[in-house]
């Protein structure tokens, strides 16, 4: 007996020498586990998110939930006020349980009310990008089967862009407004202020479980438009729990910027309400005033996305940089130079990166501390949660198999496409009225024949250190600006004009910048001449700001593949260097608005971070 146990001291002492992070892989993976009996132990008794919200409001309804600009929601105020949202929506049988009401607007609380509101009455929300116009809106509005929308004043204009077309489909159009302006729009905060805040029967929605859908977040996937992922009320569980695996406690106060249409400005809202914890919500992130907010509003954990990180780094230094309460940020996508620069100004700020996707049924948390990784790679992780990092051809964009037809684990300092099992454990709801894309994310016989998994996109690397390092995004989407840009989409918009033939749209990388910056070749029509004034007004009109392309190429021809899909690999790599190629090329030139020669003096000052895309 003695002989065993120092065998197994031994062992334990091999292994711990040979990992100093054993204690933290083993809590990270029975946190996780909790978490998921936690999230299964609700699903059994139905227990939502709302239901969550609702005995916050009976323990502590004087306690402030919201704060925004300079008032004070208490949890009792937002009960009340998305009661009062929930009965416009019901008055005249306007929306049914099951119902979707699609969402344009800007961070503000109504945002917050209209969400708990459509939820009280058995109903979920699609959440539109409020930059997105034209052509992109009413395909996303399409795509969510709404036949309600409600937005914000200021997108009015955005919204009688479309309304022909809404009002084709019978939509009903609320405007955030005491008046509307429009005689086909109605006033949403007319009805409200008249509306009764008494409680809603809980019967208006006993026909939802937690595997119904609680909203529809959307994300550019490999190709084409903006795609709505289904996000489910046992989703938002899990998200939450991840934010309570990261560190936020009850007594926190947490700071959203970010887009509550984006995932990870919602998931902050809801791990709010899984906490019990103080929002501070600020209309659109500013360089310039974050610290400030974070001094007015005491906040201690703020939600971040890589590009937040490096704006902030780049403001001029103050002496009360490090005066703030700030403990904690959670978010995605920050550069190792960026956060070691990060906490050597604004001080002892503990960074936690976490990955995942909107769709995704696999996340990764940065629980060390690393810098500059997601996560980390150990059996006992891959063992609970399948998951794995396989060779990948970007050249033909698929997963390289073995003469079995099996996909090849990536190599130890390899970059690989990583995939996780997709399983009643681990389940992937797909896209919403798009089959032909959720189908795409599925990955069918990866290590055995009748295997599934799901395939997130992206090329990770695993180090020696069993550290995992996120490289790359594959297929036809880059990131920029914090967002996805589908590279389809552009072209799309591209092509309309009457001097342009073709586009190959992509991303660039740019030194110092995070993500990558879009570039598009061309081939002009016949008997036209580029005209960058009128591409300059086109891009502008039609395309938010991070899918503009910063870069433009003009070439006689476009490389294309025998299934007649264009060539990007080779335009990747030439980058925008007017030294080397003769083609001609032009900058985005938003101070003088238009598209002007890409010199080489612009190249320099572009690379050398004198010229800020």
């Amino acid at each position: 007996m003695i002989v065993w146990m120092v065998i197994a001291a031994v062992v334990f002492l091999a292994l711990l020498f040979r990992n100093p992070h054993f204690f933290q892989d083993v809590q990270y993976v029975r946190d996780k586990i909790q978490a998921r009996r936690r999230v299964l132990k609700y699903k059994q008794t139905n227990y939502s998110i709302l239901d969550r919200f609702l005995e916050a409001v009976k323990a502590q309804p004087h306690k402030p939930f919201i704060l925004f600009n300079d008032e004070t929601f208490t949890y009792q105020d937002a009960d009340e006020l998305s009661n009062k949202a929930a009965r416009v929506f019901l008055h005249n049988g306007l929306v049914k349980e099951g119902d979707t009401v699609a969402l344009f607007l800007r961070n503000e609380p109504m945002f917050l009310w209209l969400w708990l509101g459509l939820v009280k009455i058995g109903c979920n929300a699609a959440f539109l990008n409020y930059n997105i116009r034209s052509k992109s809106l009413f395909h996303c509005f399409s795509r969510s089967g709404a036949k309600t929308l409600v937005a914000a004043e200021e997108l009015h204009n955005a919204v009688e862009e479309v309304l022909p077309s809404l009002l084709e489909q019978q939509v009903t159009v609320f405007i955030l407004a005491d008046r509307c302006r429009t005689g086909n729009m109605e006033s949403f905060k007319d009805k409200m202020s008249q509306a009764s805040s008494e409680p809603l029967s809980k019967d208006l929605r006993s026909h939802l479980t937690l595997q119904s859908p609680a909203a529809y977040i959307y994300t550019s996937g490999t190709t084409g438009l903006p795609k709505a992922a289904v996000v489910s009320h046992v989703k938002l569980w899990s998200l939450a729990c991840s934010m309570s695996m990261a560190g936020v406690t009850s007594e926190d106060v947490l700071f959203i910027s970010l887009p509550l249409y984006h995932t990870t400005g919602f998931l902050g809202f809801i791990s709010v309400i899984e906490r019990g914890n103080t929002l501070a919500l600020r209309s659109k992130f500013s360089a310039s005033q974050f610290w400030d907010d974070c001094r007015k509003y005491n906040v201690t954990v703020i939600m971040f996305i890589g590009e937040m990180m490096r704006y902030l780094c780049n403001t001029p230094k103050k002496p009360n940089d490090q005066s703030h309460k700030v403990r904690l940020a959670i978010g995605s996508g920050v550069r190792a130079d960026v956060w070691r620069y990060f906490i050597t100004r604004f001080g002892n700020v503990q960074i936690k990166e976490v990955y995942g996707a909107t769709e995704g049924n696999f996340s990764l948390l940065n629980y060390t501390g690393k810098i500059g990784a997601v996560g980390r790679d150990t059996f006992l992780n891959k063992w609970v949660f399948p998951y794995a990092v396989i060779k990948f051809d970007t050249e033909k964009g698929t997963p390289l198999r073995d003469s079995s037809g099996l996909c090849i684990e990536a190599a130890k300092g390899e970059p690989g496409l990583l995939v996780s099992e997709i399983s009643t454990r681990a389940p992937f709801a797909g896209y919403v009225r798009d089959l032909q894309q959720t189908e795409k994310k599925r990955l069918h016989d990866v290590f055995k024949k009748g295997d599934l998994y799901f395939n997130t996109g992206d090329l990770l690397c695993i180090d020696e250190d069993n550290f995992i390092y996120f490289k790359d995004r594959v297929g036809d989407t880059f990131r920029w600006k914090g967002e996805n840009v589908a590279t389809t989409e552009v072209a799309d918009i591209i092509t309309l004009l009457d001097c342009i033939k073709e586009a190959n749209v992509y991303g660039v990388e740019v030194p110092g910048q995070e993500g990558r910056a879009g570039m598009a070749t061309v081939t002009l029509s016949e008997a036209q001449r580029f005209d960058p004034a009128d591409v300059f007004k086109h891009v502008v009109s039609f395309l938010p700001a991070y899918a503009r392309p910063c870069f433009l190429r003009i070439q006689s021809s476009l490389d294309i593949t025998s299934t007649f899909k264009h060539m990007k690999v080779k335009l990747v790599e030439e980058g925008f260097n007017p030294n080397q190629m003769t083609d001609p090329l032009y900058f985005l030139d938003e101070k003088n608005k238009n598209y002007v020669p890409l010199t080489v003096d612009i190249f320099n000052s572009v690379t050398s971070g004198k010229i800020r895309i």
